[in-house]
């Protein structure tokens, strides 16, 4: 009957579309109304995100409000929300900032976040999904602002970990976890209530619902991702994950991992490449446990002392597992005992499969057919017995899991070295014995493997580093036979040689480097092993050679030969074998002050030593040859804390010997003022000797003239009556004699007198000895002194610590009851919300109910109105069409302009039969329903309304 109408309706621009949709959705007032507007807003929100959401943004937001409990509606609004947040790259309104626009609108009003963990919590897997995803866009917009948000929202983030529930759809899971991932990095407030929510249940039930490291997908990583998050510098979390027993599937996934790669079973590539992310993230989680320093990481050692220390070494000794993951596994195994004894003595009665299994001789303890090693044996066979380029990182890890190993503990190093030392002269484990390698290296060796020597010079320079006993173990190994007429050679001198050796070979200088941090960490502060070094007077030329004139013209072969000639001098003292003054003569004759402090500046802006933290120590290409690693960590140390004080000490002169610190200032003991004191005090004992002869002369002399008087008086007695004619004669004679006498008493005095002076001189000799001994005294009593001191502000320290600790765990305990007491009365106030809210539901449905019937009764009456209105429509379009037809037929050549108007007439009553058409079938889509929601609420249609919708429909 239409089939002449051809004429569509004029197009709106898109603005103006937008702008009715808009329109529409903030106006009407019934649902259908508001859902077709989205409808349309939808249609345009991924082309033009800005023009929609500058239009109508608040007015969707507000939508999820008003018509939440329609989930056909919030699915469209979410689905509209999200298409804004992600438009089309083409599209010309496209840009960043209308994300941020759209996340500022969300938080800055708490009830929008609430709004949308509401729908996280609701059964509806569209409403739940789409607001996991709008929460992980405004997030990634606005993070801290939304990471507030969502912390004090009600039940916000229990709904977020009751998301990772095991009802719950897959897509939700994962997505939930996306979330939780990028929520938890850096708010410890949100990494504790995910823990307090079960989140660590709820993790590894995913991790074992997936198949666990060997079989699972991303998703596994992804936990492990989140384990890392809320595990990372949180004390609290590390304390409740070990409280929990946590720490035992830790190491049954470990055990999962080797046993299920032991398997051999054929997995695609992806897969394998998933399982070795599963597992190198798993390791990375344990490393958490073990920040060096942290409080708590001395628990979390012990924790792992059991199965996860045990499983990481045989992860890490599997020869089928990839090697990076077995170098991170033996880094992971360093950190588990470095700094505590208990592990560090229970590590070395370890067993795991020998790295040389081929070269086993099938002797001993054997796991699936591989023979078992010592963990001590078996880090040296890697270390010392390995010679691939592509091992070097595994040789790396076990080298760095080796010092853990010896860190702090010197029984631990002395234990070790006894035994290498005992090994060498019994020429045992040549192979793998650190002091073999060093003493009797092998030239052809050398150059297939320099890092063979670099690792054993490593090694040892960790054993006697800041320890003199095991300094003194190690000096007292020698090379030769005295017996066979051999010349026997100290170590220090050995490796004195081979180092002077390898410099005038140019041979790698890996090696030159290894020999060099070795002797400096050795001599220094060791001035036996300064003499011993000095007792061959070539060492000192051929390390000031190799400074000055390195062939290779290497900057750190020349700093640190330099740093070692100053650390000789710094040590050497007036009787060493080369004099002190002899030592700096040579150093500033040879190599001279500006070149000295010249190698050793740019040693210290050289890249490899001054960014030494921050570059990797690792085999960055396989193909690049021998990586760029030449010095170690504790060496780097202790040449950036010694740097200054070698620097200055060729500026000391000669008779400044060791430097003393005392009360932070630097003194020094002159050798010429001991000497020249020892060689005083000589003197005046020599004078005094010589005085006391003297006074015992002086003291006979007047014994035998006193002697001599007596006799002659008794003479005079006797002959008096006989010579009173010759006593005036003796009366002078004797005046004169007690002259004589009183001159000898006038020089006994004065003997006496000086013999006073030479005793008091004597006493104060004695005396200025007596002072700087008691000054020696003094300075050992304030050493220790200061040594109690330290010990006990050590011991308060750690009973501080302990007190802290006991008051930090009352504080957590009660926290953690008002925590439970506060989820209490949450509880109560939401039991009491949702009766009021469900009590606010059924008086809306009540209410609706009454709308719908009226709804319905108006409906009714549009639809008569309207079957009324197409019936006359068509009638008259008919009438007209007739009688239009036979004026055609009798003036189809003399009228046809009017033909044309009547043309237009027709027009213009099809296009009212169009809107009309239109109308009707809204109507009637709307009509069916209401009759729908009806009969869904439990009200009854009649018979009669659906007949005469089919009469409707027939006409």
């Amino acid at each position: 009957m239409f089939s002449t109408i051809t004429t569509a309706p004029a197009k709106q621009s898109v603005s103006e579309t937008i702008a009715v949709y808009s329109g529409r959705l903030s106006t009407s007032t019934l649902l259908e109304d508001r859902r077709s507007a989205i409808l349309g807003l939808r249609s345009f929100a991924k082309q033009f995100p800005a023009s929609v959401a500058s239009g109508a943004l608040r007015s969707l937001i507000g939508s999820l409000s008003k018509d939440g409990e329609d989930v056909d509606t919030v699915k469209v609004v979410l689905e509209t929300l999200l298409m804004l947040f992600n438009p089309n790259h083409d599209s010309p309104e496209a840009s960043e900032e209308i994300a941020l626009w759209l996340a500022d609108e969300f938080t800055q009003r708490q009830e929008n976040i609430t709004l949308l963990l509401d729908f996280v919590g609701t059964t509806d897997f569209y409403s739940c999904l789409y607001s996991l995803q709008l929460l992980a866009a405004i997030l990634s917009a606005r993070t801290e602002r939304t990471e507030e948000c969502i912390l004090v929202a009600p039940m916000g983030i229990p709904r977020l970990v009751a998301a990772l529930d095991r009802d719950r759809p897959e897509a939700i899971r994962n997505e939930a976890l996306s979330l939780l991932t990028d929520l938890t990095p850096a708010s410890i407030d949100i990494q504790k209530l995910v823990a307090f929510e079960k989140g660590f249940e709820q993790i590894f039930r995913i991790i074992n619902d997936e198949g666990g490291l060997v079989y699972g997908a991303r998703v596994v990583e992804d936990c492990l991702i989140l384990l890392a998050n809320l595990l990372r510098l949180n004390t609290s979390n590390q304390s409740m994950f070990r409280d929990m027993g946590f720490i035992a599937q830790l190491g049954r996934l470990l055990q999962s991992a080797y046993k299920g790669d032991e398997s051999r079973e054929e997995v695609a590539q992806w897969a394998e490449a998933q399982r070795n992310r599963n597992i190198y993230a798993l390791l990375a989680v344990i490393r958490l446990f073990l920040v060096a320093g942290a409080v708590g990481t001395s628990q979390n050692q012990v924790a792992f002392l059991g199965g996860v220390l045990e499983n990481t070494l045989q992860l890490a000794f599997t020869q089928t597992v990839e090697l990076p993951i077995r170098t991170e596994a033996l880094v992971a195994c360093g950190d588990m005992i470095r700094g505590n004894a208990k592990m560090q003595e229970t590590f070395a009665g370890l067993q795991v499969p020998s790295p040389l299994a081929e070269m086993a001789n099938g002797q001993g303890p054997q796991a699936n057919g591989v023979p078992k090693v010592f963990v001590i044996d078996g880090l040296l066979d890697i270390i010392l017995a390995l010679s691939s380029l592509q091992a070097f990182d595994l040789r790396m890890a076990a080298c760095t899991c080796l010092k853990a190993y010896f860190y702090k503990h010197a029984e631990i190093r002395k234990h070790f070295l006894t035994r290498a030392i005992h090994g060498h002269k019994i020429k045992a484990d040549e192979l793998t014995n650190v002091l073999t390698t060093l003493l009797q290296p092998l030239p052809e060796a050398v150059a297939a493997d320099p890092y063979r020597y670099w690792f054993a010079a490593v090694l040892m320079l960790h054993l006697i580093h800041e320890n003199p006993e095991t300094k003194a173990l190690a000096m007292a190994v020698t090379e030769g036979d005295e017996a066979s007429g051999e010349e026997v050679v100290t170590s220090i001198q050995t490796i004195a040689a081979h180092l002077i050796s390898t410099v005038a070979k140019a041979e790698d200088p890996r090696v030159i480097i290894g020999y060099l941090m070795l002797l400096l960490c050795w001599l220094f502060e060791d001035l036996d092993g300064v003499n011993d070094f000095l007792d061959e007077f070539t060492n000192l030329q051929g390390i000031i050679q190799a400074a000055i004139e390195n062939p290779n013209g290497d900057v750190i072969v020349q700093g640190l030969s330099a740093m070692l000639a100053g650390v000789v001098y710094e040590f050497s003292t007036k009787d060493s074998p080369v004099p002190r003054a002899t030592v700096r003569d040579m150093i500033l004759t040879r190599m001279g002050r500006d070149r000295y402090v010249d190698k050793l500046a740019k040693l210290r802006s050289y890249p490899f030593m001054r960014d030494f933290e921050v570059l990797p120590q690792k085999l960055l290409d396989p193909l690049g040859g021998l990586p760029d690693v030449f010095l170690d960590d504790t060496f780097v140390e202790f040449f950036k804390d010694n740097y200054s004080r070698i620097l200055r000490a060729i500026d000391r002169e000669p008779g400044l010997e060791i430097s003393v610190v005392t009360n932070g200032v630097q003194k020094g003991i002159s050798r010429e003022l001991v000497d020249s004191l020892r060689a005083e005090v000589a003197q005046k004992d020599k004078a005094l000797q010589a005085l006391e002869t003297e006074k015992s002369s002086l003291a006979s002399k007047l014994g035998q003239a006193q002697a001599d008087e007596r006799r002659a008086k008794d003479e005079a007695a006797a002959s008096a009556a006989r010579a009173n004619a010759a006593a005036e004669s003796l009366r002078s004679q004797l005046s004169a004699r007690d002259r004589a006498l009183q001159s000898a008493s006038d020089t006994t005095s004065s003997l006496r007198q000086q013999l006073s002076q030479e005793q008091e001189a004597h006493h104060q000799v004695k005396t200025e000895l007596s002072r700087l001994k008691n000054v020696n005294d003094g300075l050992q009593r304030y050493h220790e002194e200061e040594m109690n001191m330290m010990k006990a502000k050590v011991r308060a320290k750690e009973e501080e610590m302990n007190a802290r600790l006991r008051a930090k765990e009352e504080e957590m305990k009660r926290k953690l009851a008002e925590k439970a007491e506060e989820m209490q009365r949450q509880l109560d106030v939401q039991r009491k919300t949702s009766e009021l809210e469900a009590e606010r539901i059924r008086r809306r449905i009540e209410a609706e109910m009454a709308d719908l019937k009226a709804t319905k009764s108006r409906i009714e009456v549009d639809l008569m109105k309207a079957n009324k209105a197409r019936t006359t429509a068509e009638a008259k379009v008919a009438e007209e069409m007739e009688g239009v037809r036979g004026k055609m037929k009798g003036l189809e050549e003399g009228l046809r302009k009017e033909v044309e108007g009547k043309e237009e007439e027709r027009r213009a009553v099809q296009g009212e039969l169009d809107d009309l058409l239109i109308v009707f079938s809204d109507l009637e889509e709307k009509a069916e329903k209401y009759k729908e929601r009806l009969k869904a609420l439990g009200e009854s249609v009649s018979d009669g309304e659906d007949e005469e919708e089919e009469e409707d429909d027939d006409e």
